[in-house]
């Protein structure tokens, strides 16, 4: 799946320093990602972005495909410029509160999110230090951001290893489809699947996430 579309292809020196680590442990130990990955091999988590930027796309990612999050971002961005700060968004909002075509509740929750960076409500540079639970209950009294867009700034931007995100509904298709023949998975399921791949839970997601759409998603 996606071999003839496009790939973003990154030097070892741009992925995680565990990445390459990881693939092989997840190649040896699952039969299921053993075929999966290898249609990817240039792929893996790019260098991160701006924390604000990372929050801001996994909002409006939130339950869209990749196509569709990817074009209401580029929607957003026209408005308030393609690297999107704080204080950029909460002008746009004064003259938009849709944020150029954004649902109304997406809208609301992104200029609350720059509200919060504008007003340094949020301190980012003590999250590399915090551990992954302490980083999502410190995001999730945001308005707007629960587990699953934490989650996403955990692996998109903080680029932690082991991140399982079960609110996840890509990851719970492809593992629906890929260990049990496309029946419905539960959460329970899901994570007795993880275990084995504990402690790179991040990697084999993305991999299955790519084995979906051969876009790859980047907050």
């Amino acid at each position: 799946m996606g071999k003839n579309m496009p790939q973003t292809v990154l030097t070892p020196d741009e992925k995680p320093e565990y990445w390459d680590e990881a693939v092989a442990a997840l190649i040896e130990r699952d039969r299921i990602l053993r075929r999966i990955i290898p249609q990817f091999p240039d792929d893996g988590l790019a260098p991160p972005r701006d924390p604000f930027v990372t929050l801001a796309r996994a909002l409006i990612g939130h339950q869209s495909s990749v196509k569709a999050a990817d074009a209401a971002w580029q929607r957003f961005t026209s408005g308030c410029g393609k690297r999107p700060t704080p204080q950029a968004v909460l002008r746009l909002a004064a003259d938009d509160a849709t944020l150029a075509g954004l649902p109304k509740r997406k809208a609301d929750y992104i200029t609350d999110l720059a509200t919060h960076f504008a007003e340094k409500k949020v301190q980012p540079a003590r999250w590399g230090a915090m551990d992954d639970e302490a980083v999502v209950a410190e995001l999730c009294a945001i308005r707007g951001i629960g587990r699953w867009t934490a989650e996403m700034f955990l692996i998109f931007h903080l680029q932690r290893s082991d991140v399982l995100p079960l609110d996840d509904s890509r990851l719970l298709k492809a593992i629906s489809l890929h260990y049990f023949s496309g029946e419905p998975v539960s959460r329970f399921e899901a994570r007795e699947v993880a275990q084995a791949w504990a402690p790179w839970r991040t990697v084999a997601t993305w991999f299955l996430w790519r084995s979906l759409d051969p876009a790859a998603v980047q907050y």
